[in-house]
């Protein structure tokens, strides 16, 4: 069988177990309700800045191979991600602050 580099274990079962995540995920993220949805993006923010750091100690090496390249484009992306997550929370959470001169 063909084995994985990273982690040893046959790539069938490895690729079995990416999937199951696709279809968990997508089954997990389908049923947040719209109120929880602001909560949760904060916190998929709070991983995609984990993912900066991460992305920055991989970049960090002067050598230019496959994983200084691959940390580039990681970081990159998360900070995309980030800027983007923290509009689109900003702007969800103006919808709920109260105007100038509405009554209480």
């Amino acid at each position: 069988m063909v084995e994985t580099a990273i982690i040893g274990i046959p790539l069938v079962i490895a690729l079995y177990i990416f999937v199951l995540a696709i279809f968990v995920g997508f089954e997990v993220i389908t049923k947040v309700p719209p109120t929880l949805h602001t909560p949760l993006m904060s916190g998929a923010n709070a991983i995609s800045g984990i993912t900066i750091i991460g992305a920055m100690v991989v970049v960090g090496p002067r050598d230019a191979n496959l994983a200084v390249i691959l940390g580039f484009a990681a970081l990159v992306l998360a900070t995309i991600n980030v800027v983007g997550g923290f509009m689109v929370t900003d702007r969800m959470l103006q919808m709920f602050r109260r105007r100038p001169g509405e009554g209480a």
